[in-house]
């Protein structure tokens, strides 16, 4: 229960009938703005992965993944994934997408550890998207224009659904707003990181908090981030490490900084080796993902995902996730929303 937030007077500007039909126009359209705007097609991806290949998101590094054996693989385990983040830059290479081009895929899975909420379900469906780059386009420079292209397909989308419902009001700022975690540190000393991206939301609206992963000032990341993946090591033209973030927001409806992206310019050989070193995951080196990438065999790329309930959630204006996806809550929970008014699928 402590992770559940009730806003005070909550009231559903939708119908459960006008919410069902929402998210479908609502997915339709954005995904059509994201693929244009970042240059992106279509692909199919898998559910689950072989364990033992490297090929899922470690996430944190301590989330546990759900697995099961195969029965014709001799009972190989193979676990549902995370995420795409490896998958998709290894699909990149498979396709020969060239520079300035890229995917996109409707990811979803089953995290098991993640402490449920408002925000947070056992269920996880995104836009997971990857794109190949050059060396050239390894800088921070161009992390802000893919981010400043994302965060105007969401325009885009929010003028959409509040065309389409009139009853629902656009929220979203104009502009989003650039500051790297150690100056957000700086900003706020005497807070946590969640309170500075509460209070840095709160004054800005939309905001892209660059470098997540590498230890800032105090010793402690903003975050923790897998180390094969984004890059959160490489120091950048601003004089700070790191060339990845996260995409937050002010949500109106809970009063509160709301994550809806993250995402980031992907290792190479080098960057892989370092934070791998840093993270004390070298034996990761012998993996089949990892060895592909120290081979030359992958492109250079940049990637993330967005919240596909996520997105739903913020511009349906709902207070919880569970009523734009069906998930399992705790029975409290449930209760809690019920007398609420929070109408949980």
């Amino acid at each position: 229960m402590s992770y559940l937030i009730i806003p005070k007077g909550y009231k559903s500007v939708l119908t459960p009938e006008e919410t069902e039909h929402g998210i479908k126009l609502l997915k339709d359209y954005f995904q059509q703005a994201l693929s244009k705007a970042l240059k992106l097609r279509r692909v199919t991806a898998p559910l689950f992965v072989l364990q033992g290949r490297g090929i899922n998101d470690d996430l944190s590094g301590v989330e546990r993944a759900v697995s099961f054996p195969v029965k014709d693989l001799d009972d190989q385990r193979a676990e549902v994934v995370h995420s795409l983040a490896k998958w998709k830059r290894m699909s990149l290479a498979e396709y020969k997408i060239r520079p300035g081009y890229g995917l996109y895929t409707d990811m979803n899975a089953i995290r098991a550890d993640e402490n449920l909420g408002n925000l947070h379900s056992l269920y996880v469906d995104q836009w997971d998207w990857e794109k190949t780059i050059t060396a050239s386009n390894r800088n921070l420079r161009y992390l802000k224009r893919v981010v400043k292209d994302i965060y105007s397909a969401m325009l885009d989308t929010e003028e959409f659904i509040c065309t389409c419902y009139p009853q629902l009001r656009p929220f979203l700022s104009r502009r989003i707003h650039f500051i790297h975690s150690e100056e957000l540190l700086q900003r706020y000393p005497g807070l946590s990181p969640k309170e500075r991206e509460d209070a840095v939301c709160r004054e800005f609206g939309s905001v892209f908090i660059i470098g997540i992963g590498g230890n800032l000032s105090d010793g402690k990341p903003h975050d923790l981030r897998a180390p094969d993946y984004d890059d959160w090591s490489t120091p950048n033209e601003d004089g700070y490490e790191g060339l990845n973030g996260d995409l937050l927001v002010w949500n109106p409806v809970l009063q509160r900084s709301f994550e809806v992206s993250s995402m980031g310019i992907r290792v190479d050989e080098t960057a892989m080796r370092r934070q791998l070193s840093l993270s004390g995951c070298t034996e990761r080196e012998k993996l089949y993902f990892h060895q592909r990438l120290l081979e030359g065999k992958l492109p250079l790329s940049i990637g993330g995902g967005i919240g596909q309930s996520r997105l739903c959630m913020l511009f349906l204006q709902k207070a919880h996730i569970g009523e734009i996806q069906a998930s399992i809550w705790p029975d409290d929970q449930r209760e809690a929303c019920r007398r609420a008014g929070i109408n949980l699928i």
